[in-house]
């Protein structure tokens, strides 16, 4: 076994092509410290290669010149996209070349019957866009919302739904790729396919000379046609030797399922299908797998859209799942059940669908042991179709410390899915796999399985290699199937292509190769490998490190919603390389480098906002993780708790600190400050936060007006977030009340009259310790202030107002102590939106309205309360695409502000003409979007208050 010193050696790289390659690309995109590289080594398979450099290109020009050089000094390089790849294919100990920020370009063409994408764009973004014209991509892959389309295309990704028919081969239009001579090639524009036509008339009659070789043996030729009748993603797409005649169509549809091997898809340019907007789900569960399967081969002819199996496993798997039927625990070994999905283009044409599918389900009722019923209820069917996602990742959470997981998808002739389920199943128990599970896409005999294994022994590895010889020979042999369906050949299955295909389908593919990349300089080793040792290599150690972080399995679904995923590190790498930090082998000098590193990678802009939990297959909430490092070296906890313990003093100080910046603004003016904080800030060794234009001024401390409504009031208890005490509204801003102001104004004529604890000077939710590595203290104060509450609404049960999403967040996680589970909580959206909005007549303002759904808001699962609060106020609301999060992050905007940043770098692009006004629910929030979008964001309460009048209730 290969140990991790090795996996991380610096060879270097031929020293006149780093040079020349400093001399062309900017410094910045050079990644050469080894705690970048670590952090990049590994995807989400179960193979890591440490990259001598990482390369961010930021445009076509830069690729071109990287691959120029590379071509000249015969220096490997790999592609990466996002990195959710299974099988290895985005692993390199060369080059390894990531995306910058500038290939997230789409444009809809033909009124959504074409999308062009660039191959930084997300799967889910693309359909984003596409949705109001009814169209959608066709592969759908079960990573849509994580992966990006250069990887969607180079792996031929499919999913549940798109089956052959509609993946990337079969809905291309055109491609602009880059060869690995660095010449750029775009098949949508006759200039550019003449010049190639020129240039590069030896690899177009290559590809036609292959085409006739096919051709002329007709034992190849039915050999490829029998292969592509099922989901095929092993070697090569040589299916377009038959399918296409023109040299040009056949260079465009291999570069799909290429894999980074053949060049790189700078664009691609997709027929869009139609995404039908009715749509039923049903699950049905039958006592053996022989009636599942044929029942699957009737289906096949019905308009089903998707058709799920999951074996007896699974179902377990899942058994606590709120939508599952009960006694899935206990099903027996032989039962398996099919996930259902029906869609129409109309209400009618889905009850048409539904009765047709019906008919064919119906008469094998005898044989269901439980059912949930088709229905278009869509909170419910989301349920469903999270117990199918969530079989993959059960396994994953549950799995021994220090082992990983192993997903594989095979195919099997749909005529034969229940014999290879059974075969499936014997392989398992002949290998010791006891806790694997199946599941798939039945219409296509489409099977995934999921089994846990360890790579700490070379028992373990021989035990594992054993099974892959005998998967192999049972998938190619037996069966006559396919090793990969749709993930793509990776590290993993390129030992057996050969198997599969035979000699002289594979000697067809080296040729392909060979004209593609005369030099094998592009990601070498994967699809063709003639080491049949080479699955075995490059093993990703998974040490034991924390209970928690040693559930991940690094598939990168968090990376889309972290909001430093383009400053510093994601989640997952951040728990990749504490990994390596903690189980790797490293020199005196390299830890020291590493953890200087991982103190402001890893720790100081993380936000620790929690949404990649939400994202996590597991459940992962890796900001937790950061806190307790920010515990263990957490300083002055004396300060800290004097300032718990003396928080209106705190506060007081808060606000004269912030008017003496108003005064200090006045006098030297916004460069003259700001030039006067960075000499403090310099100074100070960073305690002293950054000034921007967006800083806020302090607060007056308001008291609450009596309500002047006498009959039909209600009572409710406000609870002023420490923010909103301390800070005053946006001096951009045209209404300069209070918030305390307003939503007294606002829930007056909704009938209701707040009452806030006399101690709310004192009281704080506990975010500001909790967060910076204080957990005893924040505990103090959260308690401190839902006693306070508790005692001022127990009397009349009266719910509980907080103005701030975080801080509501954080009180309700206190639910679980005895003392306040039955505390009625709500945010201030939420309130407004169930209780105060039905009670007031709106007048929508025609301005358009930019809209921040907070982090807090999104794990608390308001944010439809807010966001349909908003739509109720403003004919036009925008919620900007990409943002998730803004990453000011509590204070972490006054004192990391390139994070704020980073996550906000598209927002002022995405204010339309004619706007001024944003909304939020967060105090803190709305400081760094004002910064970052050149408008004043304010409450939501502002908003609704604004646009509303009291109902006449007289009547009632």
């Amino acid at each position: 076994m290969q140990s991790h010193a090795e996996a991380v050696s610096t060879e270097a790289l031929p020293a006149e092509f780093e040079q020349k390659l400093a001399a062309l690309l900017p410094q910045d995109t050079l990644i050469r410290d080894l705690p970048r590289r670590l952090a990049l080594s590994g995807d989400a398979s179960f193979y890591r290669m440490t990259p001598r450099l990482v390369v961010r290109v930021n445009d076509l020009d830069e690729l071109c010149q990287l691959l120029i050089l590379a071509a000249e000094f015969e220096v490997a390089v790999t592609f990466r996209a996002a990195g959710t790849s299974l099988c290895g294919q985005a692993v390199t100990d060369s080059v390894l070349v990531v995306l910058g920020e500038n290939w997230r370009g789409a444009q809809i063409l033909q009124n959504g019957e074409k999308i062009r994408l660039q191959p930084g764009v997300i799967g889910a973004q693309a359909n984003r866009l596409l949705a109001p014209l009814g169209r959608k991509i066709g592969p759908d892959p079960a990573s849509i919302d994580s992966c990006k389309i250069g990887g969607i295309a180079a792996n031929n990704a499919s999913g549940m739904c798109c089956g052959v028919k509609q993946n990337s081969y079969h809905t291309l239009s055109d491609m602009t790729l880059v060869l690995a001579d660095g010449t750029v090639l775009n098949t949508a524009d006759e200039n550019s396919i003449r010049a190639f036509e020129r240039h590069h008339h030896r690899l177009l009659d290559g590809l036609s000379a292959l085409r006739q070789q096919v051709l002329q043996s007709p034992l190849l030729a039915d050999r490829i046609r029998h292969k592509y009748r099922l989901k095929n993603t092993t070697g090569y797409g040589i299916n377009a030797l038959l399918d296409f005649e023109q040299p040009l169509d056949i260079l465009k549809h291999l570069m799909i399922g290429s894999e980074g091997t053949l060049g790189f898809i700078a664009d691609i340019t997709y027929h869009t299908v139609a995404n039908e907007g009715y749509r039923a789900s049903g699950l049905f569960i039958f006592n053996h797998i022989e009636p599942c399967c044929e029942l699957v081969s009737r289906l096949r002819d019905t308009p089903v859209a998707a058709v799920e199996l999951m074996d007896a496993r699974a179902l377990r798997s899942v058994a606590d799942k709120p939508a599952m039927p009960q006694g899935m625990s206990a099903l027996h070994e032989q039962a398996a059940g099919l996930l259902i999905e029906v869609t129409g283009d109309t209400p009618q044409a889905l009850e048409q669908h539904l009765r047709q599918v019906s008919q064919v389900i119906n008469p094998d009722s005898s044989l269901l042991l439980a059912s949930v019923p088709f229905s278009q209820d869509e909170d419910r069917n989301q349920a469903l179709w999270a117990i199918r996602k969530g079989t993959f990742p059960a396994v994953g959470a549950v799995r021994p410390a220090g082992t990983t997981v192993i997903i594989e998808d095979v195919a099997f002739p749909l005529e034969q899915l229940a014999r290879g389920v059974a075969a499936l199943h014997q392989l398992f128990v002949e290998h010791g796999y006891d806790e694997a599970i199946i599941f798939g896409h039945a219409l296509e005999g489409n099977l995934h399985f999921v089994f846990t294994q360890a790579f700490n022994s070379e028992a373990e590895v021989a035990r594992y290699d054993r099974f892959m010889q005998a998967l192999s020979r049972l998938v190619t042999g037996t069966f006559d199937g396919s090793l990969k369906a749709e993930h793509g050949t990776g590290r993993n299955m390129a030992p057996f292509v050969r198997m599969e295909w035979g000699d002289e389908a594979y000697a067809l593919m080296e040729q392909i190769k060979m004209l593609f990349d005369p030099k094998g300089i592009l990601n070498p080793g994967v699809i063709l490998n003639t080491d049949e040792h080479a699955h075995l290599r490059h093993l990703k150690p998974i040490p034991a490190v924390d209970a928690e972080l040693d559930k991940c399995i690094e598939c990168g679904f968090c990376e889309p919603v972290c909001p430093s995923k383009d400053l510093t590190l994601t989640p997952r790498q951040r728990i990749a390389l504490w990994r390596q930090m903690q189980g790797g082998e490293f020199t005196s000098q390299q830890d020291q480098q590493l953890r200087q590193a991982y103190a402001y990678q890893g720790i100081d802009t993380c936000a620790a906002t929690g949404l990649c939990a939400q994202r996590c297959p597991v459940g992962i909430n890796t900001g937790d993780f950061i806190r307790r490092l920010r515990q263990q070296s957490a300083q002055k906890p004396w300060l800290a708790g004097q300032a718990a313990g003396h928080f209106a003093a705190t506060a007081s100080i808060a606000r004269f600190a912030l008017g003496s910046v108003n005064v200090g603004r006045r006098i030297l003016g916004e460069a003259g400050t700001s030039r006067l904080f960075r000499g403090l800030k310099k100074l100070s060794g960073g305690t002293v936060p950054t000034y921007y234009s967006a800083w806020p001024v302090p607060s007056a401390q308001h008291k609450l007006k009596e309500s002047a409504v006498v009959t039909r009031t209600e009572k409710v208890v406000y609870f002023p977030s420490c923010t909103n005490r301390i800070f005053a509204a946006d001096t951009k801003a045209t209404d300069q009340r209070s918030l305390s102001e307003v939503l007294a104004s606002v829930l007056e004529k909704g009938g209701y009259q707040l009452l806030t604890p006399d101690t709310v000077s004192e009281l704080c939710c506990g975010t500001p310790w909790d967060s910076k590595g204080y957990p005893h203290f924040a505990r103090e104060k959260g308690e401190q202030s839902l006693t306070a509450l508790a005692a001022l609404a127990a009397e009349q049960d009266l719910p509980i107002l907080v103005d701030a999403s975080p801080c509501a967040l954080q009180l309700k996680s206190f639910r679980s102590d005895p003392r306040f589970a039955d505390l009625k909580l709500y945010e201030t959206a939420e309130f407004l939106h169930q209780f105060v909005l039905p009670r007031l007549d709106i007048t929508p303002q025609a301005e358009p309205v930019m809209l921040h759904i907070t982090c807090s808001s999104r794990r608390m699962h308001n944010e439809q309360a807010l966001l349909r609060l908003t739509q109720a106020c403003a004919d036009k609301v925008i919620v900007p695409d990409d943002i998730q999060c803004c990453g000011f992050a509590g204070d972490k905007g006054f004192y990391t502000p390139e994070l704020n940043a980073s996550a906000l770098k598209t927002l002022a692009e995405q204010v339309p003409q004619h706007c001024s006004q944003g909304v939020s629910n967060s105090r803190s929030c709305e400081i760094g979007l004002r910064q970052h979008s050149g408008i004043a964001y304010q409450s939501v309460a502002y908003l609704l208050d604004k646009v509303s009048t009291a109902k006449d209730r007289s009547a009632t």
